[in-house]
């Protein structure tokens, strides 16, 4: 029986802020704390940790993505990475699909935005994080990226 692949989650936005301060957001620790997860571990470079904790406080593992890595990185412009699928997810929780993030100045203050997560395994256990992160990219991550770059920063 033929497995359907899963289509990529993408998801595009305006931005109101100059693209220097978008990039900063995705690609520095104090960037992610603003407005991402608490607690992470960033090396802005090819093959550097890109490791965010949503529960730095949890035993390993259990922190959120963990043993996630830059796979591409062009200034201002592009960003890669790998990440990895929900605790609640066990059966698949150490494999990885990638993130890419694009970044194209508008004007001064203002930044289109796109990400797309790709690289779905077949089966139910895929389906299911696919769902947990279309919800989680469109209902927390973006929404709070939003509000950051608006209003400040997130209070953990």
């Amino acid at each position: 029986m033929r497995q359907l692949i899963l289509a990529p989650l993408e998801f595009e936005i305006n931005l109101k802020a100059g693209i220097s301060k978008v990039w900063t957001a995705w690609t520095t620790e104090e960037g992610i704390r603003s407005f991402f997860a608490p607690a992470c571990k960033i090396e802005a470079r090819v093959g550097g940790a890109y490791e965010i904790y949503f529960h730095p406080d949890e035993k390993e593992g259990f922190r959120g993505a963990e043993g996630t890595h830059i796979l591409a990185f062009e200034p201002m412009k592009y960003l890669s990475f790998s990440w990895n699928n929900p605790p609640s997810i066990p059966g698949i929780r150490l494999q990885f699909a990638t993130v890419g993030l694009y970044f194209e100045e508008i004007h001064e203050q203002k930044t289109f935005f796109k990400l797309v997560h790709q690289g779905w395994g077949p089966g139910e256990d895929w389906q299911n994080a696919r769902d947990y992160f279309s919800h989680a990219w469109k209902q927390m991550v973006i929404p709070r990226l939003v509000k950051m770059l608006e209003s400040g920063p997130v209070k953990w």
